[in-house]
């Protein structure tokens, strides 16, 4: 069994998925984002004994689940009831933490996935979503929002909204496939070469909320600003909310941001871009702008170092695409 899953992208509103904000915020939060062409791949096998192989970027071998130093993992074995007997491996297209594209999200959807359809339960992607927000949330207790488990299980361009009593709706965005291409050649996903861990940057987001109401409000307007710019398919206005919402997002906490990053994006800035943002918490991972082939090319020469990604949709949910059963 392989499960496939996209990573995610936002454009505006993130921040107001936390649930110290959406919680006390009488229209809840919203984000505007989309899943990414690059993939988290999972495979679950039978295993010969009753043991247990997970192979990532470690390997641990265990006779009992709850020996398993992967919180992810074996949570996920526990809410599906795969608890034994089975080879788990993941996989990631792109470095696949603190890159602020909901990799660990990711990960717990398509976990979840593989290990529903291993048993051959049927499980939607919301439900999927809402299992890894258990699972990330309430059991593990991560200070994170619920955007990154429903960007990454849904596929497509969605506005995802976060209503006070923790529900979630996901409305798909009708864009027109010559927006779609055009994303593809005007938004450009730029690696800072630095990784970090969320946790501490969301935590102290979150215990800021009281401060920062203001501002997050702002940025769910901006969601919504950025909703209305996809389907009209004005991306270079797109771009500049992008610019306006990183001046937002970088007043929520002293680690949004550092000297490098900085210094990065103003380079992306001189070279042209519109706007951009970094992607995620703060701390590292890409950043997204806005600009031309052209400007795509002047950056690349100006930051030889810097790894760059075109922005590609990925327009299927989390699904199954290797099911060894249907072979037998």
């Amino acid at each position: 069994m392989i499960s496939r899953t996209p990573l995610r992208v936002s454009f505006c509103g993130g921040g107001s998925d936390l649930p110290a904000f959406y919680r006390q915020s009488p229209e809840g939060g919203c984000v505007t984002s989309l899943s990414l062409a690059a993939h988290i791949h999972v495979s679950v096998n039978k295993r010969f004994g009753d043991d247990i192989r997970l192979s990532y970027s470690k390997t641990e071998i265990v006779d009992d689940f709850e020996e398993l130093q992967h919180e992810l993992v074996r949570e996920a074995m526990r809410i599906t009831g795969v608890t034994s007997g089975v080879e788990i491996t993941t996989i990631a297209d792109i470095p696949s933490r603190g890159t602020g594209l909901g990799s660990s999200s990711a990960v717990t959807v398509g976990l979840l996935s593989a290990l529903h359809s291993f048993v051959g339960n049927q499980v939607s992607p919301e439900e999927l979503a809402e299992q890894a927000c258990k699972i990330e949330i309430d059991v593990l207790g991560q200070p994170i929002g619920r955007q990154d488990q429903y960007g990454c299980a849904m596929g497509g361009i969605n506005h995802i909204k976060f209503l006070p009593d923790d529900s979630v709706e996901v409305e798909a965005l009708e864009i027109s496939e010559d927006t779609i291409n055009k994303m593809e050649d005007e938004f450009t996903l730029l690696y800072t070469g630095l990784t970090r861990s969320a946790d501490s940057v969301l935590k102290e987001q979150s215990e800021s909320t009281s401060e920062n109401t203001s501002q997050l409000q702002l940025m769910c307007a901006q969601a919504k600003t950025a909703k209305a710019l996809l389907q009209s398919g004005d991306l270079e206005g797109l771009g500049k909310l992008l610019h306006e919402g990183w001046l937002l997002k970088k007043q929520l906490s002293s680690s949004v941001s550092i000297p490098e990053i900085d210094s990065l994006y103003q380079t992306i800035l001189d070279c042209g871009a519109t706007g951009g943002k970094l992607l995620g918490a703060g701390g590292g991972g890409f950043i997204l702008f806005h600009g031309s082939l052209d400007v795509r090319q002047r950056i690349a020469e100006a930051l030889p170092n810097n790894q760059m990604l075109p922005l590609k949709v990925e327009k299927n949910a989390t699904r199954i695409i290797f099911d060894s059963s249907n072979l037998e």
